[in-house]
C-alpha cells in the first residue's frame, strides 16, 4: 500500500511508525487507519523487525477521529461508505474495534510514544500498544469509546471518574493509574523510548513473542476481548440513541472533548485556568 498519512522506516531490528496527519493532530480518517494497519501488518510479517514503535507526528500523538475534514469527507463519499444498515455497523466495526483487537495481538512487542494530545480514539491506539512511554508533558483524555479498554487501562474506580467526568489527565496521573509505564521530558523522549526498544530488541524473538502471548492469554482469562466486545455493542446503542455527548455543533469536536477543554480553560466549577493544555483545533 502506498502510504500518504503514515510513515513506516525500519531503524536495525526496529519498526518505527508515524502518524502524519499533523495539521489535524493526527486526527485518525479511515485512510490513516488504514495505512497504520497496513504498516502494522508489514512489520509484523518482516522477520527482521523485532520491535515496533508508534508515535504521532507534529508533537502530538492522535486528537482522536477523524470527525469532518475536507479530506475525510471527500475519502468516504469516493467509497461510498453507507450512513445505516449492516454495511454500516461492518465499516464502523472495522475502524472501531477489529483492527485495535487486531493490533493488540500483534506478535511483537509494541510501544507507544505518546507526546502533547492523546484523546478518545488516541487512546484506543495507544491502549492496544503493550507499553505507552509519555513526555512529561503529553495530555490524556479517556471516555467511553468504542474500543473501551479503559477499566484495565488504570482500574474500574478510576475509569469510572474519569469517564464521569470527562477531563484531561496528566502522563504522571496516567502513570499513577497504570496506563502510562514510563515518562521522560520531552526533549529526552524518543532517545529513551528507542533505547527502551533496542534492549528488548537484543532478546530472543521466541522470548519476546512467547511473553506477549502468555500475558495477553492470561488478560483474556480475565474477560478482556469479550470485554471489548460488548463494550462496543454498548457504545454503538449509545450512538445511535443520539444522547450520548455527539459533536459540538459547528465545531470538529465530541461532548466529551469540549467538557475536557472547558476544564482547562477555567470554565468549569471548580477548574483553574490553564490555556497551554487547550487543544487549538
Amino acid at each position: 500500500m502506498e502510504l500518504h498519512d503514515v510513515t513506516y522506516t525500519i531503524e536495525d531490528a526496529l519498526a518505527l511508525i508515524t502518524l502524519n496527519r499533523p495539521k489535524y493532530r493526527n486526527a485518525q480518517s479511515y485512510r490513516l487507519l488504514d495505512e497504520l494497519d497496513a504498516a502494522l501488518m508489514a512489520a509484523d510479517a518482516d522477520p527482521g523487525v523485532k520491535v515496533i514503535v508508534l508515535r504521532g507526528s507534529g508533537g502530538n500523538f492522535s486528537s482522536g477521529h477523524d470527525l469532518g475534514t475536507p479530506e475525510s469527507l471527500e475519502a468516504r463519499a469516493l467509497a461510498g461508505v453507507p450512513d445505516s444498515g449492516i454495511e454500516f455497523y461492518e465499516n464502523f466495526r472495522r475502524y472501531n474495534l477489529d483492527l485495535t483487537l487486531r493490533w493488540r495481538n500483534i506478535t511483537k512487542p509494541t510501544l507507544a510514544m505518546v507526546e502533547g494530545f492523546c484523546i478518545y480514539g488516541g487512546w484506543m491506539i495507544a491502549a492496544s500498544m503493550d507499553l505507552v512511554f509519555a513526555a512529561s508533558d503529553a495530555k490524556f483524555l479517556a471516555g467511553l469509546l468504542e474500543y473501551f479498554s479503559v477499566p484495565f487501562d488504570v482500574g474500574i474506580r478510576k475509569a469510572k471518574e474519569l469517564c464521569f467526568e470527562s477531563r484531561f489527565i496528566t502522563a504522571e496521573e496516567g502513570k499513577e493509574a497504570g496506563f502510562v509505564s514510563r515518562i521522560y521530558a520531552p526533549e529526552d523522549l524518543e532517545r529513551e523510548t528507542l533505547d527502551y526498544a533496542r534492549r528488548c530488541a537484543e532478546n530472543t524473538t521466541t522470548a519476546l513473542r512467547m511473553s506477549k502471548l502468555a500475558i495477553n492469554k492470561i488478560q483474556d482469562a480475565q474477560g478482556y476481548s469479550n470485554a471489548m466486545e460488548g463494550a462496543f455493542a454498548d457504545y454503538f446503542i449509545m450512538m445511535g440513541s443520539r444522547s450520548g455527548g455527539g459533536r459540538v455543533e459547528g465545531m470538529r469536536r465530541l461532548g466529551g472533548v469540549d467538557l475536557a477543554v472547558k476544564g482547562t480553560r477555567g470554565e468549569r466549577a471548580g477548574q483553574t485556568p490553564a490555556e497551554s493544555l487547550v487543544p487549538r483545533s
